[in-house]
């Protein structure tokens, strides 16, 4: 073998060997690469248990249980509350309660960031909610009528100590409404200040007294009455209208399970568009063709709601739109609602014939004169109406409702 041969058999070991070396370096290099991901991932990748496997499908299975079990009490306890007129009715309670509580905080709320002073009525709810009350009758008066609101205390409305018992025994609450004047702690207000300190039978708005503003009085008067009372009905009636309270609480006991009720003498009349005359209807052209009817609407000198809508006019006020007349506003605002409209003739019987309907048995809950649109002369013939069409004068401490 030659000494060039030599050499190069020389190297060639030397390359191979050298291939050798770093093969087995490489695979040791990756041996250990794989060994620490598959360290790594193992917790991740490898299978549970068949056991842990169960034991997971089993809890699953029994939570679902107790889902559906939980599914059917409460299918089984709805269908309980709805076969039960007594469950359905406290329902509604409940709700009209929290209704109540929220338009109460609505209006101290408005109350302050107006910059009005908030009544001790409105700082203490809590005082005349928690009792809950028949109706609430506002008799609605104006600064020039102190004859007519002497000749009802001297009539149909208990005074002093009898109205606090009927309050408290019977859940009936009687107010005289009226708000302010044009110019706050005037003479006016003061005289009414200084009739309420002597009767206590009063209700102050925060409203300015006006004949075309009467339609926002009503409004002021549901939306304070539901803040300061809880009760079935809400009733407003005007000072120169004899009312039996006793029959007029018997007649709305009758609706007390219905959720949304609105009582009166229901008409329809004619929208008068011509300027001048009495109830003229500024906005007639809403109405349609000259010489339309109005819809059906309570007539203004008595009528009552139930407390779902007092609750709706309490809660809506801001956007209620207010027609001239205040009985057609009432009425507009229970438009599209799901309302039942009670016609009831008794709340409006005349002063001639509410004397022989009493001697029949068929007491009437208002009287007065269709003519003037109350009782004419109401002032002075108020204790002779009473007197003939009245129920008696222990009847109302001797009702039950």
């Amino acid at each position: 073998m030659s000494l060039k041969h030599h050499h190069h058999h020389r190297g060639l070991e030397l390359s191979a060997a050298s291939k050798s070396f770093v093969s087995k370096k490489w695979a040791f290099l990756l041996c250990i690469g794989f060994f620490c991901a598959g360290t790594l991932f193992s917790d991740r990748m490898w299978p549970e248990p068949e056991s842990n496997v169960a034991s997971r499908e089993a809890a699953s299975d029994e939570r679902l249980l107790l889902m559906s079990e939980d599914c059917d009490s409460s299918k089984t306890s709805l269908g309980e509350v709805y076969k039960s007129p007594d469950a359905t009715q406290t329902l509604d309670k409940t709700i009209s309660t929290l209704e109540m509580e929220l338009a109460a905080a609505r209006a101290a709320q408005e109350s302050i960031m107006n910059g009005s002073p908030v009544s001790d009525e409105f700082k203490l709810p809590e005082t005349v909610t928690k009792r809950k009350y028949l109706m609430v009758v506002g008799i609605n008066t104006a600064f020039n009528s102190r004859k007519r609101r002497d000749s009802v205390r001297a009539t149909w409305m208990p005074p002093g100590e009898e109205r606090k018992k009927l309050e408290e025994e019977k859940g009936i609450v009687m107010r005289f409404v009226i708000g302010h004047s044009a110019t706050p702690g005037g003479i006016l207000d003061r005289a009414i200040q200084a009739e309420e300190s002597k009767h206590g039978d009063f209700l102050r708005l925060d409203h300015v007294e006006g004949y075309l503003e009467l339609s926002a009085k009503t409004k002021s008067y549901f939306t304070t009455a539901f803040a300061l009372w809880d009760a079935d009905f809400y009733v407003k009636v005007d000072d120169d209208v004899h009312v039996n309270i006793a029959t007029l609480g018997a007649e709305l006991a009758k609706y007390r399970m219905e959720p949304r009720v609105y009582i009166g003498c229901m008409k329809s009349g004619p929208v008068l568009a011509q300027k001048g005359v009495r109830y003229h209807e500024p906005e007639y052209w809403k109405f349609g063709e000259e010489g339309n009817k109005y819809f059906r609407h309570a007539t203004g000198q008595l009528y009552a709601v139930s407390r779902e809508l007092a609750s709706y006019i309490s809660i809506n006020k801001n956007v209620l739109h207010k027609y001239v007349n205040e009985d057609v506003s009432l009425g507009s605002w229970f438009l599209g609602l799901d309302v039942e409209h009670v016609d009831d003739r008794r709340l409006c019987c005349g002063t001639t014939d509410c004397e022989w309907k009493a001697q029949a048995g068929n007491m009437c809950v208002a009287s007065f004169d269709w003519s003037c649109s109350g009782i004419c002369r109401s002032a002075d013939r108020m204790k002779d109406v009473h007197r003939r069409c009245g129920e008696g004068q222990n009847a109302l401490m001797a009702a039950s409702f």
